[in-house]
């Protein structure tokens, strides 16, 4: 990862989008820079689950069609995909998917095209830390270009998601699964993403906070949040960087740049992001609302802990899954997507068994009905 560069632009409304992004790149030299033609560019927009644009749970396709109509413009051919989690990597789940998150209205006006293709491809990430290898969606291993599209998001697990997040999404549907239970500890996590992101080596990363997400994200529980900002860079740890930053999310909480730092990857840190478009007092946020396990969670403390001190205090101060039933449909989605296997169907409704839980909340992060709420037992909520 190059560059430390990132531009923030203002943008009140989506229909600002494409004349913001025009402007920003003919001060980073024109699209041009980042598309030679005849190049097939993957946009790989942030489609966690079939969500509608105002949900703020996906890239608004209007970010998505401004900036294929850009590289379609470069000679390039735009080609826009992602894998949804907790779903299997098939056209008939990618369909779906299109038409409710936009993308299918985006593809259609901007000439670019939709990929369907629901093969995979094992690859080798040389510069990998936990990941050598990892088996991908096929458009991510055979695309000339890709463009990191992301969401300015809060994440139960991660406390944000955004361009190295992002990356996460080339894992097939539900092998997304099998990381989550290999890697079920958020520092061994970032490093998971960080070597997808040296694989995926975006050559653009554009975020999407103009109608970004706060509180309990990145799913369904989270709050639409009006933010009317445009991030890019040339380097996508630079814009995490930069979002963290403006979005106010504590380094201790922010487990992606911690493992960065450990890695000497930069930039990691504000001071060391040159910033275009605006000084960090005038883009903070002082009132963003994180999910509630960041800026409290007394974990972030337990690091020098070993054995089986350190898991009795995680089992005592972690928030564990738990079904309301009241809003619960039985459909499924949180068993299919737990890794532990600690989610059953009983009578028609989820239930959660906490001694097989891994508190990933891949259960909270895909439940379209806000069913699955994040609790602390008795002593951990007086200590918290």
């Amino acid at each position: 990862m190059t560059g430390t560069r990132v531009y923030v632009i203002r943008c009140g409304g989506y229909e600002q989008t494409e004349e913001a992004l025009r402007s920003v790149l003919a001060q980073m030299g024109g699209m041009g820079r980042f598309v030679r033609p005849g190049e097939r560019i993957l946009l790989k927009a942030n489609l966690l689950r079939p969500a509608p644009p105002e949900s703020a749970v996906c890239t608004h396709p209007a970010v998505v069609e401004a900036v294929a109509k850009l590289v379609q413009e470069a000679g390039g051919r735009a080609v826009i995909t992602d894998s949804p989690g907790g779903a299997l990597q098939k056209e008939s789940t990618l369909r779906h998917l299109y038409e409710k998150t936009g993308m299918a209205q985006a593809a259609a006006r901007s000439g670019a095209e939709l990929s369907y293709d629901a093969s995979t491809r094992l690859v080798s990430i040389p510069r990998g830390k936990a990941l050598h290898q990892a088996e991908v969606i096929t458009p991510a291993a055979e695309a000339d270009g890709v463009f990191d599209l992301c969401k300015m998001k809060t994440h139960v697990l991660m406390g944000m998601t955004g361009a190295v997040k992002n990356s996460f999404g080339i894992i097939p549907g539900l092998s997304k699964v099998g990381f989550h239970g290999s890697h079920p500890d958020r520092t061994d996590f970032a490093d998971v993403v960080l070597d997808l992101t040296s694989f995926l080596s975006p050559r653009l990363s554009i975020m999407d906070g103009v109608l970004a997400m706060e509180g309990e994200g990145p799913g369904a529980s989270g709050t639409p949040r009006q933010v009317g900002l445009l991030l890019v860079s040339e380097n996508p740890l630079a814009l995490d960087v930069a979002a963290a930053e403006i979005m106010g999310l504590p380094r201790d909480s922010n487990p992606l740049l911690l493992a960065a730092q450990r890695r000497g990857l930069t930039p990691n840190r504000a001071e060391d992001v040159e910033l275009v478009g605006g000084s960090w007092e005038e883009l903070r946020i002082p009132d963003y609302r994180f999910p509630s396990n960041v800026r409290r969670d007394l974990m972030e403390f337990l690091g020098p802990l070993a054995g089986p001190a350190k898991k009795l205090c995680k089992a005592i101060l972690s928030q564990t899954p738990k079904i309301q039933p009241e809003r619960c449909v039985g459909c499924g989605i949180c068993q299919k997507a737990c890794p532990g296997k600690a989610i059953t169907l009983e009578g028609g409704k989820a239930k959660v068994h906490p001694a097989s839980c891994i508190r990933c909340f891949c259960c909270h992060e895909l439940c379209p009905q806000k069913a699955v709420a994040l609790k602390r037992g008795p002593l951990g909520r007086l200590l918290k």
